[in-house]
């Protein structure tokens, strides 16, 4: 999850004045906590709070049915409950009605918000089923379509690959198999990419900047250079760098330094959680 905050924040000034060149000045005053971070923190108290609950329950499995209806319904309690403490942090005008929605309901969407705030989900996830299991519940509250939920699966799928260690030519060649086509280099896109916000046009791009990366700093900053919807596709990619290469202590502190004191809390909060689980990065 810090890895998709990192991406945001690092990306939040670039979404509307790109910068196509991977020399910037990583964190600046400029920079922020967009609706990617939010959403993403409210997807991890939505796992967590789950979890209190289920394991009063005795069921064992993820995927069960009776597990994944609580988590559909939690994730539109904090998604709403913390979306609207924030108001003016980004979201996308039918987004945004849903967050204040008396009634919210799935708009059949398929953009790209489907899969910035997902990355909870694949570091929680303990086997493919309950990945794409999981993913489906967190997405289709709102994005129904069903490239929408391929963008939020195609994510957590590489998260939860590179977690277990599998290499980038592996993780290619299940993403290129089951999601997306990736038969294209950033160099050859860059100049011509234009601003997209479908899962569609950003998500297999995010994962290529992954794949073509060398570190964690140089996931986000390829990211930033592709110009584009900056803030979310350095939000995917920078997820699964984090499970691919951990996020240096440096970048962890910076990052966090932008969280107000309630998305420091939930933050601090999943650690904790993660680390019960034995899960850390």
């Amino acid at each position: 999850m810090l890895g998709a905050i990192t991406g945001d924040v690092v990306g939040s000034r670039f979404e509307f004045n790109n910068h196509r060149d991977k020399n910037f000045e990583l964190f600046t005053e400029d920079c922020f906590a967009t609706d990617d971070s939010i959403m993403t923190l409210a997807v991890a108290k939505a796992i967590m709070e789950t979890e209190k609950s289920i394991n009063k329950s005795g069921i064992k499995s993820r995927a069960d049915s009776d597990y994944l209806s609580l988590l559909r319904m939690l994730a539109i309690k904090y998604m709403q409950e913390i979306g609207r403490d924030y108001p003016n942090c980004g979201y996308g005008g039918m987004f945004g009605r849903w967050v204040f929605s008396d009634c919210p309901e799935p708009y059949n969407s398929f953009g790209n918000g489907a899969a910035m705030r997902i990355s909870p989900v694949g570091f929680v996830a303990e086997s493919e089923e309950e990945a794409v299991s999981l993913s489906g519940a967190v997405t289709s509250v709102t994005h129904n379509h069903r490239e929408g939920i391929k963008g939020a699966e195609a994510t957590v799928m590489a998260i939860f690959l590179a977690r277990h260690g599998l290499s980038k030519r592996e993780i290619r060649s299940r993403i290129s198999k089951d999601y997306y086509p990736l038969n294209f280099k950033i160099d050859e896109i860059r100049d011509t990419y234009e601003f997209s916000e479908t899962c569609q046009e950003t998500v297999p791009q995010a994962i290529e900047c992954f794949l073509e990366s060398v570190s964690f700093e140089d996931t986000v900053r390829t990211a930033v250079s592709l110009g584009g919807d900056s803030d979310t596709i350095a939000a995917i990619t920078g997820a699964i760098a984090q499970a691919y290469y951990g996020v240096p202590d440096w970048i962890r502190l910076k990052t966090l330094s932008y969280l107000d004191r309630r998305l420091r809390f939930i933050y601090d909060e999943w650690e904790a959680f993660l680390d019960r689980l034995g899960i850390v990065f």
